[in-house]
Formats: C-alpha cells, sequence, structure tokens
C-alpha cells in the first residue's frame, strides 16, 4: 500500500512544481527586455542591442525615429492651453477641497482615512492600467478630437519611451489632472450643499474619492519618475525600491514591443495578477471578435516610420 502511495505521491509533487513554474514565470524573460526595448538606462541616447546593426541606420526608437518626430510636431498650441486650464483648475479643486476635509478630521476617522487611501491607490492604478490599455491598443491618430489630443502621446511614447522625461509639468500632466475635474466638483458641491451630518455619514467615501483623484492626478509624474534613470529625488527612488510606486524595472516590461503587457503605471501592483488571469489578452480577443478591429494596429503602424 505505502509503495504504490509513494509514486502517486511524487507524482502530485511533480505536477504542483510544473504548476507552479508556469504560474510563476515572468512576463517576460531578460533576453526578450534587452532583445525589445530600449535599454533601461537610456537617457534619451535611441540605444539599441550591438546585434542589431539595422537599427543604427533606421532607429527603432527615440527622439530620431522619424515616426516619433513626426508624432512629436503635432503636439498643438490649443492642446497645450487646455492643459494649462485643466491643472490650474484640479489644483484649485484639490486645495479647496483638502481644506474642507482636514477641518472635519476626527480620531476616530483616522482608520477609515487609511484604507480609504489604500482602496484609492487600487482603484487608481486599475483605472490607470485601463486607461491605458484602451488607448495603446485601440483608435488611431485620426479620429475626430481624441486622436491628435488624447492618442498621440500614447503612439509617441512607445517609439521613444524617453520623450516623457523631456516634457514639463503642464505637459506631463494635464490630461490626468483633467479626468479628475469632475469628481472633484461633486466633492465641493457636497461639502458646500449637504449638512453636516450627512457629510459625516459620508466621510469615508469622500475620503476615497479625493485620495483616488489624488492619485489619478499623480499616475503620469509617477509614469515620468519610472522613466528617468538620472537625477530624481532621493524620496522618489524610495518610493519606487519599496514597490509603494511604480519602480523603474518593472516598467521595463510594458515597453518590450509589442507593448501588450503590465499596462498599470500608479504603483504596478495589479499588473502581475491581471496578467496572470490574462485580463487584456481576453478583452482583446472579445473586442476583435465583435467588431474585427486588430489590437495595436495604429500603434504597429506608427512604430514602422522608421525612415
Amino acid at each position: 500500500m505505502e509503495a504504490t502511495a509513494i509514486p502517486h505521491l511524487g507524482q502530485a509533487a511533480s505536477a504542483a512544481c510544473t504548476m507552479a513554474t508556469n504560474f510563476l514565470a515572468p512576463v517576460k524573460t531578460a533576453r526578450q527586455i534587452y532583445e525589445n526595448s530600449m535599454l533601461e538606462d537610456d537617457p534619451n541616447a535611441n540605444s539599441v542591442p550591438p546585434t542589431c546593426p539595422e537599427d543604427r541606420a533606421t532607429p527603432r526608437w527615440g527622439p530620431n525615429h522619424r515616426g516619433a518626430q513626426e508624432l512629436a510636431s503635432l503636439y498643438s498650441g490649443g492642446k497645450r492651453n487646455q492643459e494649462k486650464i485643466c491643472v490650474i483648475v484640479c489644483i484649485v479643486l484639490i486645495t479647496l477641497n483638502m481644506l474642507f476635509i482636514l477641518v472635519r478630521i476626527r480620531l476616530e476617522n483616522l482608520s477609515g482615512m487609511v484604507i480609504a487611501a489604500l482602496c484609492g491607490c487600487i482603484t487608481a492604478d486599475f483605472i490607470s492600467g485601463f486607461a491605458h490599455w484602451a488607448a495603446d491598443t485601440w483608435g488611431s491618430i485620426e479620429l475626430p478630437i481624441i486622436g491628435k489630443n488624447f492618442l498621440r502621446p500614447f503612439r509617441e511614447h512607445h517609439i521613444d519611451p524617453t520623450s516623457i522625461t523631456r516634457h514639463d509639468f503642464i505637459e506631463t500632466n494635464g490630461d490626468t489632472f483633467a479626468v479628475t475635474i469632475p469628481v472633484l466638483c461633486k466633492l465641493s458641491w457636497d461639502f458646500l450643499s449637504l449638512p453636516e451630518p450627512d457629510i459625516q455619514k459620508r466621510f469615508f467615501w469622500i475620503c476615497y474619492w479625493y485620495q483616488l483623484t489624488i492619485f489619478v492626478a499623480l499616475t503620469n509624474q509617477i509614469h515620468k519618475w519610472s522613466h528617468t534613470y538620472f537625477g530624481l529625488p532621493s524620496y522618489v527612488v524610495w518610493l519606487q525600491e519599496h514597490r509603494i510606486i511604480l519602480p523603474r524595472r518593472h516598467h521595463r516590461v510594458h515597453h518590450v514591443a509589442p507593448h501588450e503587457t503590465y499596462f498599470c503605471i500608479t504603483t504596478g501592483w495589479l499588473n502581475w495578477p491581471l496578467e496572470k488571469l490574462r485580463f487584456w489578452q481576453i478583452l482583446e480577443c472579445i473586442i476583435e471578435a465583435v467588431t474585427g478591429c486588430k489590437p495595436r494596429a495604429d500603434d504597429l503602424k506608427w512604430a514602422q516610420k522608421r525612415s
């Protein structure tokens, strides 16, 4: 009886090890990262692996890529003005709501505020991933309004990843600040219109929505830091190294062509579980089956404009 049980036990252990190895396998190998992305510490030098002589003549990445140059030239004065207005309005609303919250903080509310912050951070990470996936994967620069204004930066970013490090505060954060404005307006209206007992009853959710807007607003700044290899403040490096915000090495996985994974860019906490669930791939299969559209077709078109 014991003799027959041992082989079965060994087979079960072997199967469990195989499952664990497959499930815990890295999303991208070191070789895939090396051959299909810019070098990790590339300071805007358009570096490529030395095994690719063709890339020296017709750059695959960087500011000398013709597609990247064309996309950068589409950044308009009107878009710049929209970003300025959104940044100013957002900062005013964030400050106003912060004051409303600070005067209502009670000792018994502190634990709820911490939980709300954690929930807001995780939600922001998912929102960043969903928005990033949608803009990377679908649509075209030729689409009215959203094409040149909102999809263009995503196309440029894949063929000149460190271009974001050359953007100032307005260009980096204009769009993420903009999407928080409706929520911040609603919070301000509630503070000004609701009686105090109702505000106290909703205080957890108010803190959740407020802190969610903070993390969403900061997402592109965090993203920029993940591409900045030199001169970062020590506190940013500490936050990256302790996985509190998006780490540089972690985000590099997304920049392995064809950029089909690791879309979450606030903390990156959800990237691994979503990848293992094949969340994005399943969504892409459903959308392609229903619409016939190929994922990342427009992204590939711009990447191929090398010379």
